[in-house]
């Protein structure tokens, strides 16, 4: 059962280092929980003592040859970190990295102690979005420090496997190492999965109309760039782990576990590649159809008008024929005395034919411009 250890030996350690004030992470404060999660010494690949402190952890390493210490901390304080460089002397820029938070997934060797940064990630389906979590592995000679920054990836199931495995917990840091790494590259399977269904329902979204899927894309787009951050860096870090294998003992069996590893990190960032390069496509796809469905639209409302247009005209048309005889039977409609047209024998016809002529014309000239 996790419980809250006892850090001090009856003083305060140092004060948090000033690289706090630069910490990204979340302005939340989490569910409180036990800095200390497990604190374990084995010995011979198998669990032999439970220390009640850091402390007393160092001392029984000391106490036991050939032991391997494991402890587990979650979201430790600054000071206890300090605390922690000080009984296991951890290197002073690892500890501020730890302190600092927010780093890129790196291998750092300081002399016998390596330092390696991870970044977990969980699939969040009822809001489609990738947590990222962030761990610190401090690997010494006899020992291994996890120290977990959110829930993921889940180190009590890695621990509880490699207590099951005494052969494979025999072989030391290096063992424990590999199974944190396999712990959380098996941990993107899930997301890989989540990631790949949404761009599934993005191509329906997009081939159906959907007016929302470039958010989507746009938000998703940053989802993959985030998650190929994590993932990138992975690969060349375990090919050095395996390339330091001679000069570190790290056995054959071992080197073979943490290739296999490095086959998944490979898969996955193969994966997550293609989805950055499909999720491009797809805009592009979605920016052509839009495009599309916006030339079409404007191809109904240019032939709307050119149709409205020929009305006007066959209307224009008609209103400057039926003008012509209206404007000649007004002239002669007026009541004037002295107008000789109105007293002439052929007066009216001629006024018939003049109006007859007129419109003849006109409908001839609109005919032959098309207006008719």
């Amino acid at each position: 059962m996790a419980r809250l250890m006892n850090f001090g030996r009856g003083e305060r350690p140092r004060e948090p280092a000033p690289e706090h004030s630069m910490n990204p992470r979340a302005p939340e404060e989490p569910p409180y929980r036990p800095t200390v999660i497990d604190n374990a010494v084995y010995q011979d690949g198998k669990r032999v003592d439970n220390p009640g402190s850091l402390g007393d952890a160092f001392q029984c390493l000391k106490r036991l040859p050939g032991s391997l210490a494991w402890i587990g901390l979650y979201r430790p304080k600054d000071w206890e970190l300090a605390k922690l460089a000080e009984e296991f002397e951890l290197h002073p820029l690892a500890i501020e990295d730890a302190i600092v938070g927010s780093q890129r997934p790196k291998a750092d060797r300081y002399g016998d102690m390596l330092f390696v940064v991870l970044r977990a990630a969980r699939y969040l389906d009822d809001v489609e979005e990738v947590a990222f979590g962030e761990l610190h592995v401090f690997v010494g000679a006899n020992f291994v420090i996890t120290v977990r920054h959110a829930e993921a990836p889940d180190l009590q199931s890695v621990r509880k496997r490699m207590e099951s495995d005494p052969d494979l917990l025999r072989q030391g840091p290096q063992a424990v190492l590999y199974a944190i790494l396999d712990a959380v590259v098996d941990g993107y399977a899930p997301v890989v999965a989540g990631l790949q269904k949404d761009i599934e329902e993005i191509e329906a979204q997009v081939f159906g109309g959907d007016p929302s899927v470039s958010r989507r894309v746009y938000e998703l787009s940053g989802e993959v760039i985030e998650f190929q951050r994590a993932t990138a860096p992975l690969v060349r870090m375990i090919d050095g782990f395996i390339a330091g294998a001679a000069k570190y003992g790290v056995n054959d069996e071992l080197q073979s576990y943490l290739r296999d590893v490095a086959d998944h990190a490979i898969t996955v960032n193969e994966r997550v590649a293609s989805f950055r390069q499909m999720l491009q496509d797809i805009l592009l796809v979605n920016s052509t159809l839009v495009t599309q469905a916006q030339n079409a639209e404007m191809a109904k409302m240019t032939q709307a008008s050119i149709q409205q247009g020929e009305e006007v005209k066959k209307i224009s048309a008609w209103a400057a024929i039926l003008f012509a005889p209206t404007l000649v039977g007004t002239i002669y409609g007026m009541n004037f005395d002295f107008m000789p047209e109105t007293h002439w024998v052929l007066g009216y016809p001629f006024a018939v034919v003049l109006m007859a002529a007129v419109c003849t014309i006109l409908y001839t000239v609109f005919k032959r411009r098309d207006w008719l």
